[in-house]
Formats: C-alpha cells, sequence, structure tokens
C-alpha cells in the first residue's frame, strides 16, 4: 500500500506541539497595522493553539505527524 501525501501548504503552516495540538501564525496580521489598537497587535504576537474542530481538519492534510 503507498503512502499518503502530505498538504504541502499544511506543512508550512502548521506545526504540532508535544501534546498533540496544532500550533499556528495569529490571523489578522499581515498589513493595516495602522487600524488595529496596541493591545490587538501585542495579543496577536507569535503563534497560537488551534481549536480542536480546526485541529481535526489538519490532522487529515498532515497524516504522519
Amino acid at each position: 500500500m503507498p503512502k499518503m501525501k502530505s498538504k504541502s501548504g499544511a506543512k508550512k503552516r502548521f506545526r504540532f506541539t508535544a501534546s498533540g495540538k496544532v500550533r499556528a501564525n495569529q490571523a489578522n496580521k499581515q498589513h493595516g497595522m495602522i487600524k488595529r489598537t496596541n493591545k490587538q497587535i501585542r495579543n496577536q504576537r507569535g503563534t497560537t493553539i488551534l481549536n480542536e474542530s480546526d485541529a481535526k481538519l489538519i490532522r487529515l492534510y498532515l497524516p504522519y505527524r
């Protein structure tokens, strides 16, 4: 039986924590920072843990992680 292929776009955008949760970049921070409050910009630094319902879909895209 051949191996399943991973979605290459998902490989670049998502990582897994040691406990198996899915880590992703924060949304809404590519442009337009002048409109956003300083609090929102501060809170969107770094990465976030995805909701479990969203993480199920990502696990389908990355079958061997």
